[in-house]
Order: structure tokens, then sequence, then C-alpha cells
């Protein structure tokens, strides 16, 4: 006998099943694919539109009395204050590392700031002394020295004080003298970073008069009134010492139309170089200033901008290198020729390694 075979069920035919992810029956129609310039590493070294490196760095170095003495920065952890044979080691270490230049600081004995700043005009001051040691150790470094009478007044403003008012003319005669005084000592770049009016021009004025025509001027152009500041003024000193606060001189965080204005000033008098400073919050003054003016244009990247990365690193929130270089390449990418930062020899070293 012959058993049937059993009849499938009347019903529609089961649809094709959906392609899986990523198959060629779901391909877009794209003739532009920007991450086929992202696929590999050398690929991305190729196309790459802003690169940081050493030679963009400069070393900020906290200086004080003592010999083979090192005093930690609480608010900036791993910075240190070094006698003057540290800083020559530092300063050899810069070379080393492939750092264009140093940038010197002072911590001076409240027994030596006065309400004049004479210390400043004291051949024999620590930055002086500290020029002459490194340039001898190491000629061919770039000094950058501060002019600002902060570092040297009982009452911490970088001007003169009548009353309580920072005079602007009578501040700029003595910045000149600083400057002479230093240029005399072997820095190779002036700062003025004491944002009193004309003090570019005069400072020009007084270099070239004593045959420095070759000593260039860093004008910290664009300086404005910053909560970022309180670990440099730890370092320094003069978190103690100040009496009221630097509105009247340095810039509105509000401002930016003003930033250009400040910025073409010190161009006319003779700036070579100009700054914005702080570094990160001013990233679209940064861009403006060199859209604007197409001059070498340098950014600080601030104390209170490193000890915020350090802390966040500290606590394990962020990686503290990744976000070291991030953010110096930020400052690259919206302008700056070159940056003073804190990290600088640890941002070389991390640079070596990575090249």
């Amino acid at each position: 006998m012959a058993w049937p075979l059993p009849q499938r069920p009347n019903r529609e035919a089961a649809p094709e099943p959906a392609a899986a992810p990523g198959t060629a029956a779901q391909k877009l129609d794209l003739a532009t694919r920007l991450r086929r310039n992202r696929k590999a590493d050398w690929a991305r070294r190729l196309v790459r539109e802003t690169t940081l490196t050493a030679a963009d760095l400069i070393w900020p170095v906290f200086l004080c009395e003592g010999e083979n003495a090192r005093q930690p920065i609480a608010s900036m952890p791993g910075v240190e204050r070094l006698s003057i044979d540290l800083s020559v080691r530092a300063a050899v270490e810069a070379a080393g590392l492939g750092i264009p230049a140093l940038a010197l600081f002072p911590f001076t004995d409240p027994n030596l700031r006065n309400e004049h700043a004479s210390e400043a005009l004291n051949p024999e001051n620590l930055v002086c002394c500290a020029c002459r040691a490194i340039k001898r150790e190491v000629p061919n470094l770039g000094l950058i020295t501060d002019v600002a009478l902060d570092p040297y007044t009982s009452h911490g403003h970088d001007g003169i004080l009548r009353g309580e008012r920072i005079v602007n003319d009578e501040t700029v005669f003595v910045l000149v003298e600083q400057a002479l005084n230093q240029a005399r000592a072997g820095a190779d770049i002036i700062a003025p970073s004491d944002m009193m009016d004309g003090r570019v021009g005069a400072i020009r004025a007084g270099l070239d008069a004593e045959n420095f025509e070759e000593v260039q001027i860093l004008s910290y152009a664009a300086k404005y009134a910053s909560a970022f500041y309180g670990p440099f003024r730890d370092a320094v000193g003069t978190n103690a010492t100040l009496i009221g606060d630097k509105r009247t001189y340095q810039m509105d965080p509000a401002n930016s139309n003003e930033a250009l204005r400040e910025v073409a000033q010190d161009i006319a008098e003779g700036a070579d170089i100009v700054m914005v400073k702080p570094g990160l919050p001013y990233l679209d003054i940064l861009f403006r200033v060199k859209e604007r003016f197409g001059m070498p244009t340098f950014a600080y990247q601030v104390s209170g901008e490193y000890a915020m990365i350090m802390a966040a690193a500290e606590s394990g929130y962020i990686d503290g290198d990744k976000a070291m270089l991030e953010s110096l390449l930020s400052l690259k990418r919206a302008g700056a020729d070159a940056i003073l930062t804190y990290f600088a020899p640890r941002a070389a070293k991390r640079l070596k390694e990575m090249s």
C-alpha cells in the first residue's frame, strides 16, 4: 500500500531575510568618503593639518635663591622653583630636548621688595644672574625675560602704585630701565607683560639707544585680567602681597575687539612678536589676532590651565598625557606659532617617544 506524501500548508512565500549590516546590499552611493583619509596612522599623518613639535614650546622657569635648591609649588604639581645652578641644568635639558627657549621668572626675597621695585634694576638680581649663567653654558638657547614690576613690588602690582592708582607713564620709565638691565645680562627677548600704554615703543627706543637693536620684543599684547593666574602668583610670591586687583590695566575678559586694538598698537610701536594670555579660554582671540595681523603670535598656557589638567589627571578623570598634547595642539591650530607652557619638558619627551 502506498502512503500519500504530506501536503504543505497553502501560504505565501516568506520574505527574503534582510541583509546583514555592512553587506553589499546596503552600500550607500557616496563619491566622497572622508573616513578614507583616517583609515590608518600613516594616512592620518600624511593629511595632518597641524603639527606639534618641541620647537613650538617655550619652558617657563621659576628662579629662587640658594644653591642646588628646589622649591615645590603646591598649586602646580611637578613644577619647582630652581636655584640658578639648577636653572642652568634645566637649560641644558631644554637644549637636548629641542626646546628653543626658556622664559625666566623670579621669586624675589620679600625683604628685597619695595614700593619702587628697585630690585628689578639690580644687575645682580636673580634674572640677570641666571641669564649670564645660562648663556655661559648654553649660548644658543633663547632667553626670554619678563618685564613687569610685580615680582619686585611690596604691593604685588605690575607698576608703580600712587594711592590706589597704578600710574602709567612713571611705570613705563622704570620698565625701560628694567629691560635694559636684562638686555645687558644677555636676554635675547624682552617680554613686557605689564599692560601699560606705550611701553613697547619706549622699550624699543631705549634698547636701540643702547645698541641693542637685535634684542627682540615679545609683547604680552592681549593679556586679560584672568582668574587663571593664581598658581603663577603662588610661584612668584605675589598672591600674598597683591593689593586689590589688576583690572585697571589688564584686559576685560568680555572684550574681543579691544584685543585687536592692543595688538595693533604694540605692532606699530615695534613689537616683533605678540602674545595672547591666557591660552585655552581665549582661543577666539588667538585666532583673530593671527588672522588679522599675520604676525608671529605666541600663546601662554597659563598656570591655572596647567593646574586643572594636572588635577584632573591625578584624580583619574582624564588621560594626562593625551589632554596635555591635545590642549597644546589646540593652541597651535588656533594660530599660535609657539606656546609658553609648564608642560614643555614633559611634552617634548612625549613627542620624542611618539616620533
